[in-house]
């Protein structure tokens, strides 16, 4: 158990708040088509990073469609597995029409949200039997048409077959969503031919705009593309949980008596993984939170607050033998935003040492004394 003296079981109380969390959130799901080779995969792990094997769990697994899930439980994907049109493609929408009708009469989480109709922009064609695909699968789910794999130049220009092909699939009048465009993507860099990574941000609003509204929330989380809707959810997670901390320090809290704030910043550390959808075990978040709870040889939570992590205030200490509401709202606002730190570290390199204490202190420690402010009018 990863607990204190206080009697709090930090890693318990944080595996608990993030899976309620990730419960909250939801599931978004996400059916992919497109032939052999389109860049599907290519496509889905740019977007939302490594994605498991079919689970068969209470999901349509079958030779024609398979369900996969994250590890995050955020997004659930439903993939063709190379299709082609015709007879197989009249076979798959058949058996989606059985999912999704089967879906309407269940909870959110297990509806099929939006679809991908995945092309490569170098087969430079689209064939009436794709166009018809699109007609009945829009019939079924709202699509958005996705080239792949398109020519970009390092100034953004994008390359004019390319532009033609899609003007071309746009003139044919196809139920499109969001608005009857195809998205021009390129998922990968080439540092060689500096070819950048284009249009992942506009598909990522395009299928915003097309979810659910009861969906967006698991869909932010699950994807790795647009960082500032994950910062706005965090934003409000953290004000909401300063301003319960200003409230619970409207009495004075004894320093000795701090780590009753740590329940309410364990909560919020725990919403703000899942608002950015840590991808890794519950037990082993809960290990990391739990280092940095109890970290540089404090045995108490109330310790820790005081001998850690206020020790970053100039002089270190604070003017007050007590914490007041603003202190308390501000340690907590600062925490907050140090674990933000930590969860877009975490994302941007998956290799980053999340599992080194040192490493991951060293970040959360930074942006606390960045962000830690002691409030005016501060006595002593």
């Amino acid at each position: 158990m990863i607990g204190d003296e206080d009697g709090i079981d930090i890693g318990g109380m944080f595996s608990r708040e993030y899976a309620e969390a990730v419960a909250e959130l939801g599931r978004f799901n996400l059916a992919v088509f497109g032939k052999t080779g389109a860049g599907k995969s290519t496509l889905i792990n740019a977007v939302f990073g490594q994605v498991v094997a079919p689970t068969g769990t209470g999901s349509p697994v079958t030779a024609d469609l398979a369900f996969y899930q994250h590890q995050s439980g955020l997004l659930g994907l439903l993939d063709s597995q190379g299709f082609e049109t015709g007879q197989s493609g009249d076979t798959v929408l058949a058996r989606l029409g059985e999912i999704v009708t089967a879906g309407r009469q269940q909870s959110v989480d297990r509806q099929i949200h939006a679809a991908w109709y995945v092309l490569r922009w170098s087969d430079r064609r689209f064939e009436q039997g794709q166009a018809m695909f699109v007609n009945r699968l829009a019939e079924l789910v709202p699509v958005i048409v996705v080239l792949t794999q398109v020519p970009v130049a390092p100034d953004g220009s994008v390359h004019g077959e390319a532009l033609e092909l899609a003007a071309y699939i746009e003139s044919l009048g196809l139920p499109i969503a969001p608005s009857g465009r195809v998205i021009l993507t390129n998922a990968l860099a080439d540092p060689f031919l500096r070819t950048p990574v284009y249009g992942l941000q506009t598909l990522i609003e395009a299928t915003f705009q097309t979810a659910p509204e009861a969906a967006r929330r698991a869909l932010s989380a699950a994807q790795l593309i647009d960082r500032e809707r994950k910062r706005q959810a965090c934003q409000a997670i953290i004000k909401k949980a300063s301003t319960t901390a200003v409230a619970t320090g409207v009495t004075p809290i004894p320093f000795s008596d701090a780590a009753i704030l740590v329940p309410l910043q364990i909560s919020m550390m725990a919403k703000i993984a899942a608002a950015y959808g840590v991808a890794l075990p519950k037990s082993r978040i809960a290990s990391v939170v739990g280092s940095l709870m109890l970290s540089s040889g404090a045995t108490s939570a109330g310790r820790w607050l005081v001998s850690s992590l206020l020790r970053a205030v100039p002089g270190g200490q604070l003017p007050a033998m007590v914490i007041s509401g603003a202190v308390a709202g501000s340690l907590t606002s600062a925490m907050g935003w140090a674990w933000v730190r930590v969860c877009e570290y975490v994302q941007e390199d998956s290799t980053s040492g999340l599992f080194d204490r040192v490493v991951v202190e060293q970040v959360f420690r930074d942006e606390f004394k960045a962000r830690f402010r002691l409030p005016r009018g501060s006595t002593s």
